[in-house]
């Protein structure tokens, strides 16, 4: 997810060198950066030289057939791989692929309905009140007793721990991050008062809802029992090799084992024991120094390791540094550390303390999404989504059983390795262990332990050479085919002549993305090397650049800025939008890809989500009845006083809402 100031809208097959305002007000994700925080960004081949070894590998194993070029500027028709002839044959799709809107509404297809059930402020804690029409009422206790805002990652549970229950469960929403402009009538970005900033830390985090289903629409439950807030002041523990490192210790916090709240909580994944992990991804710019304040060299360690990952020195955005210490660098230069992580939280359980998982590593974690491999270790994809940042996933040293206690199995994710990936010009890769004494990772190189590996995972995949990627946003696994993962890339505008491209980010001006299908070695998820090719390159599919699994490209529907990933009840990949305004005009969107047979790459829209708006989720109920989608930020470029969308209630200002789908005679979605 990375919509952080609103592009400008341009030609359709212009390019976007230009696209942000100079003020970073809600997700920064470095967009209101001038240059890329990796100093690798260039240590990338020249595109030419790229597109010669990949043309050879392909002629050689075509029997001299050429199958495509990776350059912005060549045809990519003809990159149909072995697997599209080998699988079985698709099935078609049960339903009218929608055309691409730009209404400020949802549309789904002929056949299906949707409702509005649960939006920013509707009260969940008992007691709560809702928000009056122009959001007059809304004061901190208000807010830690309501639905936060900017739905984004969405997660169903079944009423019942381990349960199959689908007309009635557990929902859990991250909320990303706050847009002051569309909350409060009156709000100067550069002038926030301390009340405001305090609705704002309130807002962050994610919430536990009891949901339940009737007549196919989804409702919430107002004061459920298991109903609960996780906010910006939430204490956490900090939990694995890094918990109690000298870098997570500040004056609050001695120990350096406890921390307050979650922040920028982008995508995540659940655990096979019923727990949900939720990701912190731009972190960075919650922190700065007030005016005046002096900063440290630009050589001192710290700020090295927070230029590193975007921590700017100056007053920041969002200026939450005025009135809260924990964001002042001056006072407190250790605390960006103890943010970046992926976060547990047990939903059936609302006294559970969330933990921090240091083994995961530190960086802008987009999803966590989890499997298990043959030999019963924990499974976990992860990406950065930075421009020129990279691919890792975490296998445990432990193995999961359903007959563990639930602590055993959340200590899985303490005791484990990250690696980070590196893609090969000849479809391979290898997974890179970041270990402590390993690859560079050493004293002599300036990482003092396997704590400071972990906290400095962005430093530790530079020094192994890790490839740097097009945003990867979410990893995947397929639930269907072993070893069989799915990444999606959104996009990477700063991908120039002069930076180059590499094997597995072939474009340059890469402003529409792709997803990648990688095959982990023997179907193993546990393994350390894997093979590689395009299921998408993203745009307009009349562009020669584009890609879409060997389907016939006049037959898809256009697709921008892929971001989060699902799999469908059919086996389906469905893939939701983040920057289709930018990238093609068009409202961000649901998009159905079948991955098998003579229809893979026929890509579909499935649903459309209001002007401004970003398509998160995607979740289905285990019965494939329900699908819930998460339409975070609509109206994104107005203002309370000035609005440019009323989704979801017109006469009142845009808000962030939570809706369901389903096919309106009933059944599974999409059949």
């Amino acid at each position: 997810m990375t919509h952080s100031t609103r592009r400008q809208a341009l030609p359709l097959f212009g390019s976007w060198h230009s696209g942000t305002f100079s003020k970073c007000t809600s997700k920064c994700n470095d967009e209101c950066h001038t240059a890329p925080s990796n100093p690798r960004a260039g240590a990338v081949d020249d595109f030419g030289a790229v597109a010669a070894r990949m043309i050879s590998r392909r002629n050689i194993l075509k029997g001299g057939a050429l199958a495509g070029m990776v350059l912005a500027t060549a045809s990519l028709d003809g990159l149909a791989t072995e697997r599209v002839a080998m699988a079985q044959d698709g099935t078609q799709i049960g339903f009218t692929p929608i055309s691409a809107s730009s209404a400020d509404s949802v549309v789904v297809p002929e056949g299906y309905s949707w409702n509005t059930f649960l939006r920013w402020g509707d009260p969940i804690i008992k007691g709560t009140p809702g928000l009056t029409t122009d959001y007059s009422n809304l004061t901190v206790e208000q807010q830690e007793g309501a639905f936060g805002y900017n739905n984004d990652y969405v997660a169903f549970l079944p009423a019942t721990r381990g349960g199959t229950e689908s007309d009635q469960g557990l929902l859990w929403v991250n909320h990303e991050y706050t847009q002051g402009e569309l909350m409060f009538g009156s709000y100067d970005p550069d002038n926030p008062t301390e009340v405001q900033v305090n609705i704002e830390i309130a807002a962050h985090g994610g919430s536990v809802v009891e949901v339940y289903r009737d007549g196919g629409a989804m409702y919430y439950r107002r004061g459920g029992a298991l109903n609960r807030r996780i906010t910006g002041t939430t204490p956490m523990t900090m939990a694995g090799p890094a918990a109690g490192h000298s870098k997570l210790r500040t004056n609050a916090d001695p120990s350096g084992t406890e921390v307050l709240g979650t922040f920028n909580n982008c995508a995540g994944g659940k655990t096979p024991w019923g727990t949900i992990l939720t990701a912190e991804e731009n972190f960075n710019q919650y922190f700065g120094l007030p005016d005046g304040a002096a900063a440290p060299a630009e050589d001192d360690p710290v700020r090295v390791d927070h230029d590193r990952y975007g921590v700017g020195y100056g007053p920041s955005g969002r200026k939450w540094e005025r009135f809260v210490d924990r964001f002042d660098l001056s006072k407190e230069p250790n605390e960006p550390y103890r943010h970046g992580w992926i976060v547990e939280i047990d939903p059936y359980d609302p006294d559970f303390v969330p933990r921090k998982h240091t083994a995961l590593g530190r960086f802008k974690h987009e999803g966590a999404e989890t499997t298990i491999a043959p030999d019963g270790r924990l499974v976990a994809y992860l990406g950065d989504d930075e421009r020129f940042d990279y691919l890792y996933k975490y296998v445990s040293n432990g193995t999961y059983s359903p007959d563990n206690t639930l602590e055993e199995n959340m200590a899985l994710l303490d005791d484990g390795t990250l690696y980070v990936a590196t893609f090969s010009d000849d479809q391979t890769g290898q997974w890179i262990p970041l270990v402590h004494g390993q690859n560079g990772l050493t004293a002599e190189n300036g990482f003092a332990d396997q704590g400071d590996v972990l906290i400095r995972a962005r430093a530790a995949g530079d020094t192994v050479g890790a490839t740097p990627m097009d945003r990867p946003e979410d990893v995947t696994p397929d639930p269907n085919r072993p070893g069989y993962v799915y990444v999606a890339c959104t996009n990477n505008t700063r991908r120039t002549e002069e930076v180059g491209v590499n094997a597995a980010n072939p474009r340059l001006d890469n402003q529409w993305g792709h997803v990648i299908e990688l095959v982990e070695a023997g179907n193993d998820v546990g393994a350390t090397t894997f093979s590689w090719d395009f299921l998408l390159l993203c745009g307009d599919p009349e562009d020669d650049s584009t890609f879409f699994g060997g389907y016939d490209k006049s037959q898809v529907s256009p697709i921008s800025a892929p971001d989060n990933l699902a799999f469908t009840p059919s086996g389906d990949l469905l893939v939701a939008t983040d920057g289709q305004p930018g990238g093609l005009e068009l409202n961000d969107a649901f998009h159905w890809v079948p991955l098998t047979g003579s229809e893979r790459g026929h890509v579909q829209q499935f649903l459309s989500v209001p002007v401004g708006a970003e398509a998160c989720g995607p979740e289905f109920t285990p019965d494939g009845q329900t699908l819930f989608c998460a339409v975070q930020h609509p109206g994104d470029g107005g203002t309370l006083a000035a609005p440019i969308s009323q989704f979801p209630d017109p006469g009142r200002g845009a808000r962030p809402a939570m809706i369901s789908i389903w096919k309106t005679g009933g059944g599974v979605v999409g059949s």
